[in-house]
């Protein structure tokens, strides 16, 4: 009898770690799909976070009180370029 009541005890902690397992599992995929909805379904998510982010740098040192040691000029340039090309990538992707 104590054998059998350890086999159940055993099986039901098993299948309830391996339930618990699935569950969160599940939940993680469904946040990430719910992430992907934010993004509007864009392929590359990332491609899109750096252009905004470069946009947001750009604004910063347009507006900035200094030239960044002499740094400023430049940096904005490389910006321009390096959004351009970000944009040229995901154009090339949607042929």
């Amino acid at each position: 009898m104590k054998r059998n009541l350890t086999i159940l005890l055993t099986t039901v902690g098993l299948a309830g770690a391996l339930f618990g397992g699935l569950t969160l599992a599940h939940g993680q995929s469904a946040a990430a799909g719910t992430e992907e909805r934010h993004e509007g379904r864009e392929r590359h998510p990332a491609i899109h976070k750096a252009i905004l982010a470069l946009e947001a740098a750009r604004g910063d040192l347009q507006k900035a009180n200094h030239d960044f040691g002499g740094h400023r000029k430049e940096a904005l340039e490389e910006c321009d370029k390096a959004i351009a090309q970000l944009k040229l990538a995901l154009q090339y992707d949607k042929r």
